[in-house]
């Protein structure tokens, strides 16, 4: 009878959901962003086994004591409400991807090996500007790490690398394959070992070439590493685009970083970002984090249908972008952030909402000078006098070196082709395509903006609903002082005007 009712059970499961029912997963950046969506998803979702979860120690907190409190968030609560017991289907395994092997144990890898069907290698140093050799050692000698495991794998399906759709931004026209590359990944290994910390960072620019970062060209020769080393491996590479908070899955609006254009909204709306360079026409290439999960667990299912032959010969590439199937620029979502933004304002915003940009890089010096820097000196003078410590110019300091990193992104247009990841969710069934909603043209960018800005002030600054009457109060207060500020301005030019041109008229 229970063996009745169990396939019964089974019958009624997607397509993909009895790809993942009883299945072992092992995940690799699993406390990150797109891994605690992921992690979520396959728990909710899925009647997956066992989430094995590599973890590293971290600030004095072990293993099991990170998972737990990992698995204690608030993403989780949806989770926490349909199984109880959903902590015990992850079980966190100890390493580090900087490290020979993953620096996991011998029992840990043998005991992978044997039970392991389904790998996710999402670790990665997502900095921009970390140092060459601390990026090669996560994002390419990781990779290398986890394909070497994999390889011993008995019962292994699909192993999903998550690299990024900027990998070859060096490109203007980025298909999904991969592309030669005038450095080889070994090389660079071989020329790091031999150089000192102060070497590298001298070196660093020239070896990048026409890469922007250190994140965005490591990546790219991890996508050449796995060219060369997987050999009719089931493997795929998936290259999300910019992942931004969560459009409905589990609920609307979660994140936890403020990464990318996140962390210039949050700028703004903090009053503290007035101008940046942008392209207004260029694309802004964000997916949600929800939807980009959901086609990231389609395209496992889709390795797993490819025959060892086909991959031989074509290893599966996924562009999950926004551009091509439904394209939001930079004016726009600059615009939808400005506009929310004073509906939900910060309660520890230092100034009124006030925004523009510029594609001319002397416009955006000039703008800088006269929004960022003349404050913030003003500012830090008042503090001076009152006995405090200086705050504000170094500030702006660290919003021009984060913005500086970002603004190339914000200034360029690419052209990707996504047939890919359009063609499976064609081949995903009806109900696979409710349960796991990847589709970017089912993204209703006015309604996902709606709550944008509210998701960074309640999960990111930890600002509750309750004080959001506080924070327009203060804002009005803010904004009145702003205007009372630019009249006394005017005024004073007004004023000074007057009295030159009234003097040579008296002559």
């Amino acid at each position: 009878m229970m063996e009745q009712v169990n396939n019964e059970v089974y019958e009624s499961l997607s397509t993909l959901q009895k790809f993942y029912e009883g299945k072992n997963i092992f995940l690799t950046g699993g406390t990150g962003f797109l891994g605690k969506v992921l992690t979520e998803k396959l728990l909710r979702s899925t009647g997956v086994s066992t989430i094995y979860m590599l973890v590293r120690e971290k600030k004095g907190k072990g293993v099991h004591a990170r998972i737990d409190e990992l698995l204690d968030e608030i993403i989780f609560d949806k989770v926490k409400l349909s199984n109880q017991k959903y902590k015990h289907k992850v079980i966190g395994i100890s390493g580090d991807c900087s490290l020979a092997g993953l620096g996991i144990s011998l029992n840990d890898r043998n005991m992978l090996e044997r039970n392991v069907d389904i790998v996710f290698h999402a670790a990665a140093t997502v900095r921009f500007d970390e140092d060459l050799d601390l990026a090669y050692a996560i994002n390419v000698n990781g990779t290398k790490h986890v394909i070497n495991l994999c390889r011993n794998m008995e019962n292994l399906k699909a192993f999903v690398h998550v690299s990024t759709a900027y990998a070859n931004c060096h490109l203007a026209e980025i298909e999904e394959k991969f592309y030669e590359y005038p450095v080889n990944y070994e090389d660079v290994e071989a020329m790091l070992d031999k150089m000192s910390k102060e070497e590298i960072k001298e070196s660093t620019s020239k070896i990048l070439g026409n890469w922007p970062n250190t994140y965005a060209f490591t990546k790219a020769l991890a996508e050449a590493m796995i060219q060369d080393k997987t050999n009719g491996m089931p493997i795929g590479v998936f290259r999300p685009a910019i992942v931004v908070s969560t459009y409905k899955e589990p609920f609307p609006s979660w994140i936890d970083n403020l990464y990318g254009p996140t962390g210039a909204c949050a700028a703004v709306a903090s009053g503290l970002l007035k101008s940046m360079q942008c392209k207004d026409s260029g694309i802004a290439n964000v997916v949600p984090v929800d939807t980009c999960v959901a086609a990231l667990l389609a395209s496992a299912w889709d390795v797993s249908c490819q025959t060892k032959e086909r991959i031989k010969e074509n290893i599966p590439i996924y562009n999950y972008v926004s551009t091509t199937e439904n394209p939001i620029t930079w004016l726009e979502y600059n615009t939808f952030n400005t506009f929310y933004g004073h509906d939900y304002p910060f309660l520890k915003s230092i100034w009124c909402i006030s925004f523009s940009t510029t594609i001319s890089e002397h416009v955006n010096v000039a703008n800088r000078i006269v929004y960022h820097f003349i404050p913030a000196c003003f500012l830090d003078a008042l503090l001076l006098i009152s006995g405090q410590r200086p705050k504000f110019i170094k500030m702006y300091q660290k919003v021009h070196k984060y913005t500086a990193v970002i603004e190339y992104f914000c200034t360029r247009d690419w052209t990707f082709t996504n047939d890919n990841v359009q063609q499976l969710h064609e081949k995903m069934d009806s109900k696979d395509k409710r349960i796991f909603p990847m589709s970017m043209r089912d993204v209703h960018w006015r309604d996902y903006f709606k709550t944008y800005v509210l998701g960074i002030r309640q999960y990111v600054m930890k600002e509750s609903e309750e004080s959001l009457p506080e924070s327009r109060t203060r804002m009005y207060r803010l904004e009145l002082l702003n205007k009372t500020i630019k009249f006394v301005i005017y005024y004073i030019i007004a004023s000074v005007a007057w009295s030159l041109i009234a003097s040579v008229f008296s002559r």
